[in-house]
């Protein structure tokens, strides 16, 4: 459903169409969208380091269908980058405050990683704006989540100090799975090329990943009782794809998809899968 739509400062364009921006406790959201603005609202929440660019061809697919809404989390791309740490509480109202500012009063909202983190908590704290749920490549946090692979810890660790070309390139391919990279080198090679053209700051990289560390949802998901999807690629070298088990267990009202042979970044490794699974969940609810 939405509603009119309020003002919006345009900025530079985008393959999406032109650039707006929202306004979340001072600081400046970038946001686009794609597809017909009168079809149903689909919000899509980026995680760690991603900007509204980095959905692959899964944008383009869903928004055959859909008016789908993408933007710059804070600390990235377009948006401003103010002093951290950010929490997932403060992204869950940057993400409000997007849906305010396009005019929509309940969207499907798709968070993944850190995104997905986000989306549980914009679910938690305000059920009425979230027609549907799909959690992507997530976890519920805390202690009661299984960790990250000691693999991406270190990987992680390395760009933190050292944010070189280099780090960043182990960093995409640790972000598929290895079938992907041995045989998909054009698929690894897109994805770099679109992280050095949105290469991310230090500074806010840093400020959303101790969002992501101070997490913990395990306790208040029961309560949720909008539909949720739980999508998780089986060879996540990133989020332990068990999480995806703890999420629909937790959630009373959640359907779960795995997909083989895919990654972290499952939606670009295998997009006409994922794009499908969540057509058919908006449609199912």
């Amino acid at each position: 459903m939405s509603r009119p739509r309020a003002r919006a400062g345009v900025t530079a364009g985008s393959s999406n169409g032109s650039c707006r921006s929202a306004e979340s406790g001072g600081v400046r959201l970038a946001w686009t969208e794609a597809g017909d603005a009168d079809a149903p609202s689909v919000l899509l929440i980026h995680g760690l380091g991603y900007d509204r660019f980095g959905w692959g061809p899964v944008l383009r697919l869903l928004a055959r269908r859909f008016r789908v809404v993408t933007f710059d989390n804070r600390g990235i791309g377009d948006s401003g980058t103010p002093p951290g740490p950010y929490s997932t509480a403060r992204m869950a109202a940057d993400a409000l405050a997007v849906l305010d500012d396009a005019g929509v009063e309940r969207a499907h909202v798709v968070g993944t990683s850190l995104g997905g983190m986000v989306a549980q908590e914009l679910a938690m704290g305000s059920p009425e704006r979230v027609e549907t749920l799909v959690l992507a490549s997530t976890t519920p946090g805390g202690d009661d989540g299984f960790p990250m692979p000691r693999r991406s810890v270190e990987l992680f660790s390395e760009f933190a100090a050292n944010p070189s070309t280099k780090n960043l390139r182990r960093i995409v391919e640790n972000s598929v799975s290895a079938r992907t990279v041995a045989q998909r080198s054009e698929l690894v090679d897109e994805i770099f090329r679109y992280r050095l053209e949105h290469r991310p700051q230090l500074d806010g990289w840093l400020a959303q990943a101790a969002a992501g560390r101070t997490f913990s949802a395990m306790s208040e998901l029961p309560r949720l009782t909008m539909p949720v999807l739980v999508i998780h690629g089986m060879d996540d070298n990133v989020v332990d794809h068990r999480n995806a088990g703890l999420l629909a267990r937790a959630i009373p009202n959640s359907h779960l998809v795995l997909l083989a042979d895919a990654g972290h970044l499952c939606f670009w490794e295998d997009p006409v899968r994922f794009g499908d699974s969540l057509e058919a969940f908006f449609d199912r609810s």
